[in-house]
């Protein structure tokens, strides 16, 4: 079993930094898990489940969407954009943290480990505008319903798609662009199971601050932005969701947007759990650390296409078609 000590990890790593020195290495080291070695086979088991019904699910909506015409309205188009985001961050890790645990394949190629922090931060900022983008369909379905189909058209909804990919990727690209340009001297191996961010930058010889305190900035520049229009839209759809005449009718316009809060909830809450335990957390394990941030890139992508299709009555209405088809 592979063994957690730096002098056993040469020529990865340096056992005397006072001795041997290296800037940019060729390849970092991940270590997965750390502290939690014996049990990654058995860890791997829960992940690859996730991985499997969030690759199923996500790509089962955007073949419904596809394939169903009354589905081709802004709500499923966000839907579908959220889908591929929900798609790309999970297989930004899943690959690589498999093999891992399963083959021990624990080396990432240098350019690599910063195109994946890259990808991983930027959807992470995409997925954050896409609920945002939900959130102001959904205001203007309620809101304005007889404006809907003349307010988000089809070119709209583009741009806002365009504007959100652009916002993350734009934001997120100091992020590898900085760290790839600083010196590595003092080891190549990461404490975690994919190129987090802070866990990199953490290794460089020089002064990381102005990283960590541009991180710090897109965090709750990003967060409390989206969380600002995401919350204004919600005040004005209660309030005229109050204002409707009968609990039934009130009921029934709340169940629209019940998918959208469930998904923003099962986004923001582990994220900003993880977020909270990485920076302020210091007494906690760091397994739990590198287990929370995995946790908060896995379970949305999961949890997303079983929360549409299960309380969107279109697309379940499809899905049961569709294997009641098959079955006949």
């Amino acid at each position: 079993m592979f063994c957690l000590k730096v002098g056993h990890l040469l020529p990865y790593s340096m056992s005397d930094s006072n001795t041997t020195e290296f800037t940019n290495p060729s390849t970092f080291i991940l270590l997965g898990i750390p502290g939690l070695e014996v049990a990654h086979v058995w860890i791997s088991i829960p992940f690859c489940t996730m991985y499997i019904i969030a690759i199923l699910g996500n790509f089962s909506i955007l073949f419904i969407v596809k394939r169903e015409p009354s589905l081709r309205g802004p709500m499923y188009y966000f839907l579908c954009m959220l889908a591929v985001t929900d798609l790309i961050l999970c297989t930004s890790i899943l690959p690589k943290m498999l093999s891992i645990f399963w083959f021990n394949s624990r080396e990432i190629d240098f350019s690599t480990c910063f195109t994946q922090m890259y990808f991983i931060h930027c959807f992470t900022a995409v997925e954050s505008g896409i609920f945002v983008a939900m959130a102001f369909d959904r205001y203007v379905a309620i809101c304005d319903p007889l404006r809907h189909s003349t307010i988000l058209t089809n070119p709209v909804v583009a741009k806002i798609g365009l504007t959100v990919l652009l916002r993350g990727g734009i934001l997120m690209l100091p992020h590898p662009f900085l760290a790839s340009r600083w010196p590595y001297c003092k080891t190549n191996i990461i404490d975690h199971s994919y190129c987090e961010h802070m866990a990199v930058v953490k290794l460089g010889c020089t002064d990381f601050r102005i990283s960590s305190y541009y991180g710090l900035f897109v965090v709750f520049f990003v967060a409390s932005l989206d969380l600002f229009f995401i919350a204004v839209s919600y005040m004005q759809i209660l309030r005229a969701i109050f204002s409707l005449p009968t609990k039934d009718a009130r009921r029934k316009t709340f169940q629209t947007c019940s998918s959208h809060l469930c998904v923003i909830s099962a986004s923001y809450i582990p994220s900003l759990f993880s977020f909270l335990t990485h920076r302020f957390g210091h007494n906690v394990a760091l397994h739990f650390h590198v287990l929370m941030a995995n946790v908060y890139l896995l379970v949305p992508p999961m949890l997303n296409p079983i929360i549409y299709g299960v309380r969107t009555k279109q697309i379940r209405d499809r899905l049961l078609w569709l294997f009641s088809h098959k079955g006949a």
